[in-house]
Formats: C-alpha cells, structure tokens, sequence
C-alpha cells in the first residue's frame, strides 16, 4: 500500500530559507479583510449601503474557506505545498485587481468571494510550513513570529489603504491585492526543491485526520478558534471602523492608523511567544490572553476620550498576539506528521466559520444596538474563552505545555 513519503526533518538552514516566504503568505492571507477595513465606510458610502451592509462584505472573502481551507489541507498534504500555495496565491491576485473595478455593491461582494478562494488555504499552509521544516522550541518560536509579522501587517496594511484611500481613492488602495501575483512567483520558485509525495489512499487520510479533529485538545483549540476569529473580524474589523466613525469622526487614515495600533502590543508579544512560553504554561498563558482581550473590547466600548480608546486598543493587541499563535501550535503539536496539513487547514476552516458568522452577527448587532454592544458581546465571548482554557484540557494532557 503506497503511503505519503514525507522527507526527515529539514535542515535549519533550509528553515531559514523558506521563512521569507512563510511571511509573504501570511502578510498576502490577511490583505483580504485587513486592507479593506478602514475603506468600509467610503465603500458603503459609494455604493449608497448602510452600516449593516459592513457585515455580508467583510463575510464574502471568509465565507469560502469554511469549506475550502480543509479541501486544500488535504490537497497540500497529497500533491505538494508548491502547486496548491502558488494557485491560490494566482486567485487572490486575480480576484483582488478585479475588486477594483467592481461596478456595484453587488459584483463587489462577489469578486471578494472570489477573494477568499484564493486567500482559503493561505493562513494554514504558512503555518504548515513552519512545522514542515522546525521542531519543539524552535516551532514555536517562529508561529509566534509569524503572528508578530502577520500583527505588524495588520498595522501596516490598513494604515497604507486608508493613507491611499484618503489621496486617491479605495478603488486605488484595493489595487494591492495584486501582491498575490508577487507571492505566487515567490513560492514557486522557493519550494521547487520540495520533495515529491506519494499519496496514501483518501480513505485512509480521511479516517486519520477525522481521528486527530476528535481528540480533546485539537477539538477545544478548534472550538476556541473559531470563537477567536468570529471575534476578531466581527468585532473589531467590522465594528470598530464604524465605532471611529460615528464617535470619533475620523477619517479613512485615521480610522486605518487606530486599526493599526493593537499591532505593537500583539507583535511584541508574538516575537517573544517562545520566552514567554518558558516561564508560563500553554493553558494560563492563554487564560491570561482572553482576559486582556475582554479587558481591552470594555475599555474600548467605552471609551469616550481617545487615551482610553488607546489603552482598550492596546489591551486587545496583548491578548491577540498569544491566543491564536498558542492555538495553531497546540493543534500542530498535536497532529500526526502526515496528517499536518490537513488538520491545520480543517482548524482553520473553522477559523473562517468564525469570521463569516461573526461580521455577519456584528452587522445585525450594529443597525439595531450600535458598535459598542458589540464590543461588550465580544468581551462576553472572551471571557468565556478565558473560562475554557482554565478548565479545558489545553495544558494538561498536550506536549505544549511547560
């Protein structure tokens, strides 16, 4: 019976090669909702939309990963990373540049559909890369990394859009879109030294990764995952630039430099999630994430006077930069090695369960309560999330811990 050949552990030099590129795919995965947050506005205002009409856009380019992101963990995990990570890399430079040109509200939402096909499988397999090529500590430290440059692109990006948007136009600031054609070359020609596969039977594939999606721990960092990211693109990248708007009457490049700061606070954490994780276990090192993160959604509900909209921004940033990179690196420790991509990519579509529902819910809760409900809904689900981790069985049973 032919099996899945995975080659040993890769060599830390040739690590250190493919990280340029892991970074380059998570930067190009977060464009599709980061860019075009701080442009909500402008665009509604186009195309003669209400706030509500935030939701569905925001949802369109997460809507596709909830059943594509597993479809192409397998495929990853068959016929290579290579092939599969430059396709959808093609997609999201194609469906990006035609954003641009969109001639209404509705073709619009349908060329970010189109979008999220191509962004689908992009999140995992950067992560999947990582442990392809690091083991233990090391592992760790690099998805913490990555998080840090995919937190720095947070801040950078909407900033850039919004900046670009408020001399220009949004139609000109979504034109960045086109960096998937870059990235696309990019991986191609970096992985081609990518040792050939042989694909073991789907049925056998299928039984072992619906096997490790059922263990306890992948199971709570799936549960949990999917409430993170209903959160983070329910909340704040969908409430929050209506939140500036209405209370604070910024501008488009304001409204992208506020959504940029929670950034400093989550990249410093991110750079130092292998540090931290030596001094504190896995379980209370992300018990301690949601309670920043609910602190912070408060403070920022709240928040009347911009100091406190900051430390709210701030606060969130801390629980962000530790909850989902401790997250991906459980369920990465916990998978088997030729079910890695797999796994990775059905958690992730999970994930993208998250961020559908979650514009979709913050929408409806913006045109009949306003943003900050939001934002005390969103500290509700947090503090829940805090309440998992303190009892759940992250930590306990999992190697990831300290």
């Amino acid at each position: 019976m032919s099996q899945t050949l995975w080659c040993a552990p890769v060599q830390q030099s040739s690590g250190h090669r493919v990280l340029p590129l892991v970074f380059a795919v998570t930067l190009t995965g977060i464009m599709a909702n980061s860019l075009v947050s701080p442009l909500l506005p402008d665009i509604l205002d186009t195309f003669d939309q209400s706030a509500g009409s935030a939701g569905p856009l925001v949802a369109a380019a997460s809507l596709p990963g909830i059943f594509l992101a597993p479809i192409i963990g397998f495929a990853a995990d068959r016929w290579g990373r290579r092939p599969i990570l430059t396709l959808c890399l093609i997609v999201f430079g194609l469906a990006g540049v035609l954003t641009a040109v969109a001639a209404n509200f509705a073709m619009l939402v349908a060329t970010r559909f189109l979008l999220g096909v191509g962004s689908a499988g992009l999140i995992n397999l950067g992560v999947v890369l990582i442990g392809d090529h690091f083991e233990g500590e090391e592992r760790t430290t690099w998805i913490g990394r990555n998080a840090a440059i995919l937190t720095i692109g947070l801040a950078i990006i909407p900033l850039a859009s919004g900046v670009i948007a408020e001399f220009f136009s949004w139609r000109i600031a979504t034109l960045g879109y086109g960096f998937g054609f870059l990235s696309a070359a990019y991986a191609w020609n970096v992985l081609r030294d990518e040792p050939v596969r042989t694909a073991q039977p789907l049925k056998s594939q299928l039984a072992g990764v619906g096997t490790a999606m059922r263990t306890p721990v992948i199971a709570t960092t799936v549960t949990v995952g999917t409430l993170s990211f209903a959160i983070i693109f329910g909340v704040f990248l969908t409430a929050m630039p209506d939140h500036l708007d209405t209370r604070f009457a910024m501008s488009s490049g304001w409204r992208g430099f506020m959504i940029s700061v929670p950034a400093l606070s989550s990249a410093l954490v991110g750079f130092n999630l292998g540090r931290i994780r030596r001094v504190i276990s896995v379980r209370w090192a992300l018990a301690i994430s949601a309670c920043f993160w609910a602190m912070g959604m408060i403070f920022i509900g709240w928040a009347h006077v911009l100091i406190v909209l900051i430390i709210g921004t701030l606060c969130y940033g801390l629980g962000e930069g530790a909850i989902i990179p401790n997250l991906q690196e459980v369920a990465m420790s916990e998978a088997p090695q030729e079910h890695r991509g797999a796994v990775v990519a059905t958690w992730v579509g999970f994930a993208r369960l998250g961020q559908t529902i979650g514009p979709l819910l913050a929408g409806v809760l913006l045109s009949a309560s306003g943003a900050p409900a939001v934002f005390i809904a969103g500290a509700i689900a947090s503090a829940c999330a805090a309440v998992i981790f303190i009892v759940g069985p992250i930590g306990r049973s999992t190697s990831t811990a300290t």
